[in-house]
């Protein structure tokens, strides 16, 4: 995941690949659980109206974060994959937590630990990921992407749809999580 060409791959590969692999950032870090896969050609994705201000990192090379501000409230991290030129990236929905838990819970207001990261927005506070952190690298940090460990390596993977949160190609199964985990957005995808 130090190598750029693993990010320059197809987004659905590269959505299911994360399934299983750590987020850190800010003293926190955790393991994905789910993921949400996005490409130019279809009008859910960021990418779909073309180059803009907003857009470019979209476009731009693999391997950075974007970063973006949901219903004016939440900021959502996302890994952006395929060649330069290609608006494509992943967004990541769900983490269970690991490392630096009692900072988590200080950024989340004292939820209930199974709350930390069990959505995009959550993940990012847990995390203190922020718009300040859009447009950075993934390989030389502050944010940064470590591979499958341990039990994670053997992760079982399902891809189902609804994709959450949206209007437009909802029924396209790009979204990827990992099988029977407590932590996966509902309506929790089927094993198999």
């Amino acid at each position: 995941m130090n190598d750029r060409a693993w990010y320059e791959r197809p987004v659905l590969e590269v959505a299911r690949d994360l399934v299983g692999c750590t987020l850190a950032h800010g003293g926190t870090s955790g393991v994905i659980v789910e993921t949400e896969a996005y490409h130019y050609t279809e009008p859910a994705c960021h990418a779909y109206v073309g180059v803009t201000e907003r857009t470019r990192v979209l476009w731009g090379r693999p391997g950075v974060a974007y970063v973006y501000r949901s219903y004016g409230i939440h900021a959502l991290f996302n890994v952006v994959c395929e060649p330069e030129g290609v608006g494509a990236a992943v967004l990541v929905r769900a983490l269970e937590p690991r490392d630096g838990i009692d900072v988590m819970r200080l950024r989340r207001g004292g939820v209930p630990d199974r709350e930390l990261c069990n959505g995009p927005g959550k993940l990012t506070q847990a995390l203190g990921i922020t718009l300040a952190h859009n447009d950075t690298d993934l390989l030389s940090g502050p944010i940064r992407l470590g591979p499958r460990e341990g039990a994670w390596v053997e992760v079982e993977v399902v891809r189902s749809a609804p994709r959450i949160g949206i209007t437009k190609a909802v029924d396209l199964d790009w979204r990827f999580s990992a099988a029977g985990h407590a932590g996966v957005s509902r309506p929790h995808p089927a094993p198999g």
